[in-house]
This record gives C-alpha cells, sequence and structure tokens, in this order.
C-alpha cells in the first residue's frame, strides 16, 4: 500500500480517492473548497490538508483531477504547489483533462525536481468514478507507468500506456472527437424518429444490434428521448476539452470538420441555459430548431 495525495475532490476526484483509500492506501486530499475536504474525511478513512504541498507531503503518490491547464498550474508550482512539497522519486499522476503542451512543460519541471510524472485522462464519466471503473490513458516513462499502475488500478477498468508524457493526453482527444461526432449522429437518428412518428423504444431495439450500436445509444437514448440532460459530462466541460482538440489540431495540421461543427452545436446549447447539461442535451437544440 502506497502513502497518496489527491488533489481536486469534484464529481470525479471525490469517488476517485473514495476507491483509493477503500483499497488501503494512506490518502491525504486537497480541495480548493475546504469543506469538500472535510465531507471526504468524514466518508472516508484518510485526512485532509490545507494546500497541495503539505497534502503532497512524504507521498508516495499525488494524483490530481482539477479543471483545466491554469488549474493545473496552480496546484503543482510555487511555495504551496504539490510539487513543493514531494520528495525525490515521488510520482505526480494527472487526471485532469488538459493540453498535451501543459503536461510535457510540467514534466519537465518535475523531472528536473527528481519527480516522475504521468499524464493520465480518464473516461467514463462520474458513474465510471463512482464505479472504480475507469478507462485510463496514459503517457510517461515504462518506469514510471509501471509504479503508478497498480495504484491506478483503484478507480480503473482499463489502464494503458500510450506513450510518453502528452500521449494520454492526446488519446483522450481522440475520445472526444469520437464522442461528439456519436452524440450528434444519435441525436438526428432519434429526432428524425420523433418527427417520422416511429415509437422510440422499438427503433432503438431494431438499430442498436446493428452497425448503428453504440455505448452513448445504449445508455442515452431512454434519458434524450425523456428530455432529462443531467446524467453525465457538462456540455460546459465537453466545450472546454473540444477547444483543446481544436486548437492541438491546428498545431498538427488535422482536419476535424464534424468536431469543428458539434462544438458550435454545443455553444448553442450553452446559449439555451444548458451549459451544466450533459452531452446528450444537442437533441435539446434539434428540438429547438423544429
Amino acid at each position: 500500500m502506497a502513502k497518496v495525495a489527491f488533489l481536486g475532490l469534484g464529481v470525479m476526484g471525490f469517488p476517485m480517492a473514495g476507491h483509493l483509500a477503500a483499497a488501503g492506501h494512506k490518502v491525504t486530499v486537497y480541495n480548493r473548497t475546504a469543506a469538500k475536504a472535510e465531507a471526504w474525511v468524514e466518508k472516508h478513512a484518510g485526512e485532509w490538508a490545507a494546500t497541495p504541498a503539505d497534502a503532497a507531503r512524504d507521498c508516495d503518490f499525488v494524483m490530481a483531477c482539477v479543471g483545466n491547464d491554469d488549474d493545473l498550474r496552480a496546484v503543482c508550482l510555487g511555495e504551496t504547489g504539490a510539487f513543493a512539497g514531494m520528495k525525490p522519486g515521488a510520482i505526480f499522476v494527472d487526471h485532469t483533462t488538459v493540453s498535451a503542451k501543459v503536461s510535457r512543460e510540467l514534466a519537465e519541471i518535475a523531472r528536473e525536481k527528481g519527480l516522475g510524472y504521468v499524464d493520465a485522462p480518464v473516461s467514463g464519466g462520474q458513474a465510471g468514478a463512482e464505479g472504480g471503473v475507469l478507462s485510463v490513458m496514459c503517457g510517461g516513462s515504462e518506469a514510471d507507468y509501471a509504479k503508478a499502475e497498480p495504484v491506478i488500478d483503484a478507480y480503473a477498468k482499463a489502464c494503458l500506456r500510450m506513450g510518453d508524457v502528452g500521449a494520454g493526453q492526446l488519446t483522450k482527444m481522440c475520445n472526444q472527437i469520437a464522442i461528439a461526432g456519436v452524440v450528434q449522429g444519435l441525436s438526428e437518428a432519434l429526432h428524425f424518429a420523433e418527427k417520422a412518428g416511429l415509437p422510440i423504444n422499438d427503433v432503438v431495439e431494431a438499430i442498436s444490434q446493428g452497425a448503428a450500436g453504440s455505448w452513448q445509444m445504449s445508455n442515452r437514448y431512454k434519458t434524450m428521448a425523456e428530455e432529462k440532460y443531467d446524467f453525465g459530462f457538462a456540455v460546459d466541460w465537453m466545450r472546454k476539452d473540444l477547444n483543446i482538440c481544436l486548437n492541438t489540431a491546428n498545431e498538427t495540421g488535422a482536419s476535424l470538420p464534424v468536431t469543428a461543427l458539434v462544438d458550435q452545436f454545443y455553444k448553442e446549447v450553452q446559449s439555451m441555459g444548458g451549459g451544466r447539461w450533459d452531452t446528450s442535451s444537442l437533441i435539446a437544440r434539434l428540438r429547438k430548431l423544429g
């Protein structure tokens, strides 16, 4: 068992840190809002710290799951940042979805301090975090990954090293690109079925067993039909992720026409007041249009 710090106790981080404690690791948590850290300690065996540096002190691993590039820099750097408290040889594991650029930037700083670094974004949403069945895409040295993987297993269904630092984030971008197109296609199919007067349940039963089937169809079609959009990853966060994808595509020369279009559709959902709706709310835009 390891001594672990977990930084960031949002809808993902709170249960992920809980799985670490349940697995027997000694866990210290940090959150910008101390009340969440206190609530975590009340629910799980562990401690909380007032700063990332204090949480990270003497730990073997420091996990983070925060908001964006700037949030990640904030918890890593400076006198109260995690890197200031980590002991030589400790490994920082970042589960935030951020740019590959910031992952490489922080990994280089970590290396200069004698620390390991693994970028390890996750897929599976809040349900996957709560169930401990996330898919984790990692970038980092083989040695750092080999040390971190048994700890990550506390909340992972699948964990795979994709390459050096940054490769995990690039793989997560592939994940978000694929989701964007699939959700838009599913939204259009269900909207078309509604307009044609077809029974939605029967339509999905008929097409889900063939090439049209998908995780999104199996897990979201009912709530989409019922106009319920509070079951998954928020539109605001999806737009943050798609912005990372589109910026990286500009840097690499990749062409993402569907992703760019769906990003604008999500912008329209935000204008409808749906920033906190889950990503399946693309169908709400189609219903508004007619």
